[in-house]
């Protein structure tokens, strides 16, 4: 399993609950793309509609932009492939109140490309802090441990 894109900032600014691996409906052009390690899944989100998954938001730039189809989109909206239990689960926690569901990473699986989606909630701006705080913390202390 090789990563492609990571979201890093997902894990600072939100608490993950559950995580779920999803297939994406891609183009040609639009794998190649990811292979290469481009595009950006920052800013993203999973909305769920009807008995389909789809995921907003998701940037991936033209491979070769002079042979891409005149019509493409690089921010438009996919479709993931998800099992009807998984769907159904994914629907109704997505319903409640404060809890997101967002893409973490796309990565390779075998000659598939997957994304890890996570049901996640909000963190509040003092646990935020706090945690700066205590990497801090642990950085200070990791750096007098090796000067002495």
């Amino acid at each position: 399993m090789t990563a492609l894109i990571e979201n890093k900032k997902a894990y600072f600014d939100y608490e993950i609950l559950e995580s779920f691996e999803a297939g994406l409906q891609l183009e040609g052009h639009e794998v190649k793309s990811l292979r290469a390690k481009r595009g950006s899944i920052t800013g993203s989100r999973v909305l769920a509609r009807g008995n389909e998954v789809y995921i907003v938001g998701m940037d991936i730039p033209p491979y070769q932009p002079k042979n891409t189809p005149a019509s493409y989109d690089p921010e438009r909206t996919r479709k993931l492939l998800l099992s009807k239990k998984e769907i159904s689960r994914l629907t109704g926690k997505g319903e409640e109140r404060g809890l997101t569901i967002i893409p973490i990473r796309v990565y390779t699986k075998g000659r598939f490309i997957k994304v890890e989606i996570a049901l996640v909630r909000g963190k509040k701006k003092y646990e935020k802090r706090e945690k700066i705080r205590t990497r801090d913390i642990e950085r200070e202390i990791g750096r007098t441990l090796k000067r002495g």
